[in-house]
């Protein structure tokens, strides 16, 4: 598992700047994302994906150890869909 810290160390490594300064780049590239999303709009990123807003209405559902019907109510999830570079050199 990759982490942001991670992340943040090998931009900075990359770049020449320091590890506080790699990891408000991607706090800042996280942060964009997400006020993205929560207006709604989708985030595309050339060559690794796009991030965008789906609905999903409410529905019924089982409880599996009473048996008993429950309703879900209706959410909105981020969902990803990766780019073709992506998933070519993903499956290389």
């Amino acid at each position: 598992m990759t982490t942001t810290n991670e992340i943040a160390d090998k931009i900075a490594t990359e770049h020449g700047l320091t590890k506080v300064q790699g990891k408000s780049i991607v706090e800042a590239v996280i942060a964009s994302i997400t006020e993205a999303a929560v207006a709604g709009n989708e985030t595309s990123l050339p060559g690794f994906g796009k991030f965008k807003v789906k609905a999903t209405p409410e529905r019924e559902a089982r409880n599996p150890g009473t048996g008993a019907t429950i309703k879900v109510a209706a959410a909105k999830k981020l969902a990803f869909t990766p780019a073709k570079a992506l998933k070519d050199a993903l499956n290389k």
